[in-house]
């Protein structure tokens, strides 16, 4: 073993021990020795434990360490250490920025405990309310995340929209006279996409790859037959197919369906295609109604687009309110009064639905009993005062480990309506994580259920759950489920959708907004439950003012 892997091996074990809290003393000790071993001009491996503690800076107990990683390639205590220590803790410590002191204080203040949870948290601007971090911190925490995601060629929706519309936007300019067509991954309005996809008709290759060479949004352009490969300055990959005009909209139709898709709809044309004028003459040759983009993820539509039953899918402008957001009553940026007049004035909603963190959620500033009444009261003050626009007064409450809600019945009783969410405890087995959110969702409290398998898209994978039982728990006690419109969340994934709509369980676009630029992701979370079939009569947040009162009315009543 060389000395770099040795001292780096001493260095972590130096960052666990101030992690932990161990004596300074020693600390200081092992990590001055890891700095000594890494600029020694000699190797250490070979040396008997008596040359090692003559070396300056090690010492006989360092020495002995040393001596062991040689002989077993690790060391007991480091091992004993990294046991009490979650994994995500240690790919944390090499965030450029965060040492170990400020990782203790993001994993014991905050109750974080990986890359994923930090980068959400950023997002909430939850870190900057930590001891020693401010704002400047806390956005180049992000970006060093957010290059980190990069990097396995793999991007958020959220992350790479504007570019690629002003890539599009570019490509207009320099060809106003040509067919062209965002396609793939990003047409299907994919929460991950790892590649861009635009079809170009009526242009010679040659003459687009000259064109798009000279932009400064692209890079490494490569001309290769009817395809120009290049790539976004952020590393997305980007694939240009120039075709003549004849061929465009077959081009499309198959470069924008995922491979089962388009391999279902062309088994059923018999005829030749002879040049498709448009994308819904092949459907129609396949004897199918017209599929929007955002369906053409496999078969799950397609008999249903061949009884001519597709569904009329919810647009973003169908929604009539915003339900789960936080204020800063927890840890949300906004007024309750700023969060109103802005949904009302700028996203001409009818409702919010106010959800701040209970009690359990401290990491949060969760509201204790009597914060609940006072915040109550508040709202019922601006009900009065703000005209044409109501708040309801709702909870994220908290699901505890045996699946209780974090309120007692005289408390949970006061509100409209209850977001239920697991925030804590996540590491479950499959078993266990079903148990936990069945046990919530048959509580007659509970109206939705709130982003439920905790995921954070490129991040953490969220716990493991039985959905079936889930949603059908959820479709046996009147329980909306979540589709969380978080960017790094949405969640409810659109793959259950059509099982939970099919059960008659209404879904709910929830921005789950912690300022008010966060309600604009409702978006986000209309695309996937596009993806997912969603109409606007089985969305729970797209019902009028009028109705969604008398739905809340008949959940209460029941209860």
């Amino acid at each position: 073993m060389e000395n770099k892997p040795i001292a780096r091996t001493l260095r972590l074990l130096s960052q666990l021990m101030e992690l932990h809290e161990v004596n300074p003393f020693k600390i200081k000790s092992i990590a001055n020795a890891a700095f000594k071993v890494d600029k020694l001009p000699f190797p250490i491996a070979g040396k008997s434990l008596a040359e090692l503690e003559k070396i300056d800076g090690i010492g006989k107990s360092i020495a002995s360490k040393i001596a062991e990683l040689l002989e077993t390639g690790t060391m007991t205590e480091l091992q004993d250490i990294l046991a009490q220590t979650p994994e995500g803790l240690v790919e944390m410590m090499g965030i450029k920025g965060i040492g170990a002191k400020k990782v203790a204080i993001i994993w014991k203040e905050l109750g974080i405990e990986n890359v994923g949870e930090l980068y959400y948290a950023c997002n909430e601007n939850r870190l900057i309310e930590a001891k020693g971090f401010g704002l400047k911190t806390q956005e180049e925490i992000k970006r060093v995340i957010e290059f980190r995601m990069a990097g396995n060629g793999k991007f958020l929706y959220s992350q790479v929209e504007k570019d690629v519309k002003d890539l599009m936007g570019e490509i207009r300019g320099i060809f106003p006279d040509a067919l062209k067509h965002i396609a793939g991954e990003f047409r299907r309005s994919n929460e991950i996409i790892s590649e861009l996809v635009i079809v170009i008709g009526s242009l010679n290759q040659e003459i687009a790859f000259k064109a798009l060479a000279e932009l400064d949004t692209l890079q490494n352009v490569v001309l290769n037959g009817t395809h120009i490969s290049a790539e976004l300055k952020n590393g997305l990959l980007v694939d240009i197919i120039c075709v003549d005009k004849a061929d465009y909209y077959y081009e499309l139709f198959v470069n924008t369906g995922d491979t089962e898709h388009v391999e279902a709809v062309l088994s059923r044309i018999n005829i030749s295609l002879e040049q498709p004028q448009t994308e819904e003459i092949i459907y129609q040759k396949a004897g199918l109604a017209w599929m929007q983009p955002e369906l053409r993820e496999g078969t799950t539509f397609i008999e249903k687009a061949a009884e001519n039953k597709l569904p009329v899918l919810i647009s973003y402008h169908d929604l009539k309110g915003t339900l789960h957001n936080h204020s800063t009553w927890s840890d949300g940026v906004n007024t309750l009064e700023e969060i109103a007049l802005y949904c009302r004035d700028e996203m001409k909603l009818e409702y919010l639905g106010i959800c701040d963190h209970s009690k359990s959620a401290f990491y949060a500033k969760g509201l204790s009993i009597e914060r609940v009444l006072q915040q109550q009261e508040e709202i019922d003050h601006l009900n009065k005062k703000i005209t044409g626009f109501h708040i309801f007064k709702g909870i994220e409450s908290d699901i505890l480990n045996d699946g209780s809600l974090d309120y007692p019945d005289e408390i949970l009783k006061k509100f409209d309506f209850i977001v239920a969410s697991i925030h804590s405890n996540i590491k479950m087995q499959e078993e266990k994580a079903t148990a936990r959110l069945i046990k919530a969702i048959e509580n007659p409290y509970t109206t939705i259920l709130g982003h439920p398998t905790g995921r954070l898209l490129l991040s953490r994978k969220g716990y493991d759950i039985d959905h079936k039982k889930v949603i059908d728990a959820c479709a046996a006690n009147n329980v909306v489920i979540e589709i969380n419109a978080n960017p790094l969340r949405l969640d409810l994934d659109w793959r259950w959708h059509q099982y939970a709509l099919d059960k008659g369980v209404m879904l709910s676009i929830n921005p789950d907004a912690h300022r008010n630029s966060g309600f604009r992701d409702m978006e986000y979370g209309t695309h996937v439950a596009r993806k997912g079939g969603l109409t606007k009569e089985m969305c729970l947040n797209a019902l009028s003012l009028a109705e969604i009162t008398k739905f809340f009315e008949k959940k209460r009543s029941s209860q």
